[in-house]
C-alpha cells in the first residue's frame, strides 16, 4: 500500500497556503534530524486542514516516524496552542488511542495509548505497555521481554526507557527495577532504582539473586556488571562487595572490592585480600579466594555517549 505523507495530502487541498508556510524560517530540511522526527500518516484525516486538530480513523490507522511503525484504531494530530497545523511541522503531537502497536527492527511494543512528540522525537507508551526484542539469530541468546508502567521510545537513538515496576525477562534471567534503559543496537540494559537480577534454579543449580545500586546487562552475551553495594544470594551463601562481573555462560561471578562471603549453614566466612577478589562458581554455589587482582571489563557496558 502506498504511504501518503500528511503534508502531501494537505498540499493538494491548500497548495498555495501550504507552500507559503513551508517556505518560512524554522521549517524542516529533508534529511535533517528534525525531518527524521516527522510523523506521516496513511489516509486522509477529518478536521480543519489549516488549523487542526486532525483526526485519523481506520482499521487500523497506520503511521511512520523514521523506522518506527505505529498502528492504532484512532489518532489525533495537533499543533501547539495558537499555531495553525500547516505551520507546525516539527512541533506537532500525535495522540494514538489503543490498542496501540509499535515496531522497529527487532523490537515490537504495545500498550493502551501512545503520545508522540515531533519536538522531542519520543513516543510515550502507557496503559500496561510491554515490549519484545528478538535476537538476530537463535544462537544469539534469548528473546527479551519488558513490562513497565510506562515506556518511552526515542526515534533518534533506538533507545527505550521504561519506568515503574519494570520487569525484564531473558531466558532464565529476570531483572526488576524502577527504571530500565535499553539500547537496541548494543543489546545493553541498564537497571536503576533498587535493581535486582534473578537467575532461576535449574539443572541442579540453586537460584541466584544479584542486587546492587546499578545493574548493566548485555543480553546477547549473558554477561552482567553490577556496582554499588552488591549482594549475591545463592542457597545459604551470601557474598557482598563493591562490584561484580557475572558470566552466565561460564557460571562464574567475580566479586571485587571489600569482598566477603558468608555461609549461614557452615558458618564459614571468606574474605578477599585487598589485592584480590572472590570467585563464585554459580553452578555449584562454591566460593574461592583469589589473591591476584581482577579487572571488570566495564568498558563493554558503557551506555551510548558515555565516556
Amino acid at each position: 500500500m502506498k504511504k501518503i505523507a500528511l503534508f502531501a495530502a494537505v498540499t493538494v487541498a491548500l497548495a498555495p497556503a501550504v507552500l507559503a508556510a513551508q517556505s518560512k524560517p524554522g521549517t524542516t530540511t529533508p534529511g535533517s534530524s528534525t525531518e527524521k522526527r516527522i510523523i506521516n500518516f496513511q489516509g486522509a484525516p477529518t478536521g480543519n486542514l489549516r488549523t487542526g486538530p486532525l483526526t485519523f480513523t481506520g482499521n487500523p490507522v497506520r503511521a511512520t516516524v523514521s523506522t518506527l511503525q505505529i498502528t492504532a484504531p484512532k489518532a489525533v494530530l495537533s499543533a501547539p496552542a495558537g499555531t495553525p497545523i500547516v505551520e507546525a511541522k516539527g512541533k506537532r503531537t500525535g495522540e494514538f488511542s489503543g490498542p496501540v502497536n509499535v515496531s522497529r527492527g527487532r523490537l515490537s511494543a504495545k500498550g493502551g495509548s501512545l503520545t508522540y512528540s515531533e519536538a522531542s522525537g519520543t513516543g510515550v507508551l502507557k496503559g500496561n505497555p510491554s515490549a519484545t526484542f528478538v535476537p538476530e539469530d537463535k544462537k544469539d541468546g534469548d528473546t527479551v521481554t519488558i513490562t513497565a508502567g510506562q515506556m518511552s521510545l526515542d526515534v533518534d537513538t533506538n533507545v527505550s526507557t521504561s519506568t515503574g515496576s519494570v520487569k525484564l525477562v531473558s531466558g532464565d534471567q529476570t531483572g526488576r527495577a524502577d527504571k530500565l534503559v535499553f539500547d537496541e543496537d548494543r543489546e545493553l540494559a541498564q537497571l536503576t532504582g533498587s535493581p535486582s537480577l534473578t537467575r532461576a534454579a535449574g539443572a541442579g543449580q540453586k537460584e541466584l539473586v544479584i542486587s546492587g545500586a546499578e545493574v548493566r546487562a548485555l543480553t546477547k552475551d549473558k554477561t552482567l556488571y553490577v556496582r554499588g553495594g552488591v549482594k549475591l544470594v545463592q542457597g545459604t551463601t551470601t557474598t557482598t562487595g563493591d562490584a561484580v562481573y557475572y558470566n552466565d555462560a561460564k557460571d562464574v561471578a567475580y566479586v571485587v572490592g571489600n569482598a566477603v562471603s558468608v555461609d549461614s549453614r557452615s558458618k564459614v566466612t571468606l574474605r578477599a585480600p585487598k589485592s584480590g577478589y572472590l570467585e563464585q562458581n554459580t553452578k555449584f554455589a562454591r566460593v574461592s579466594v583469589k589473591n591476584s587482582g581482577f579487572s571488570i571489563p566495564a568498558a563493554q557496558f558503557k551506555l551510548r555517549g558515555e565516556k
